[in-house]
């Protein structure tokens, strides 16, 4: 199965949110663990390519990662400082 890998980490000091991928400004992942944003230690989350629906994976020119408040302007968002690395793209593999 090919997946999107991503390695974070927050501060536990973060306000809890949601974070989410975004591919070609349209297909949407949501991870749903409000914590994510506090874990202080390099975290990976790993999504499988099949969750991103509504877009060609053939032609992704865009990937960005998000927070829930990001999204909705009428509430205001959350505070602190995320780092980010390692964005990998995992393919099946081809050995028997």
């Amino acid at each position: 199965m090919t997946s999107l890998s991503l390695w974070f980490r927050g501060l536990a000091t973060n306000a809890a949110e949601k974070m989410y991928v975004v591919l070609n400004g349209t297909a949407v992942v949501y991870n749903n663990d409000t914590t994510l944003t506090q874990k202080t230690a390099w975290t990976e989350w790993v999504i499988p390519l099949q969750q991103f629906t509504g877009v060609n994976l053939t032609n992704v020119t865009s990937i960005h990662h998000r927070f829930w408040h990001a999204r909705n302007t009428t509430v205001a968002g959350g505070t602190g400082q995320m780092y980010f690395d390692d964005i990998r793209l995992y393919r099946p593999s081809t050995t028997p």
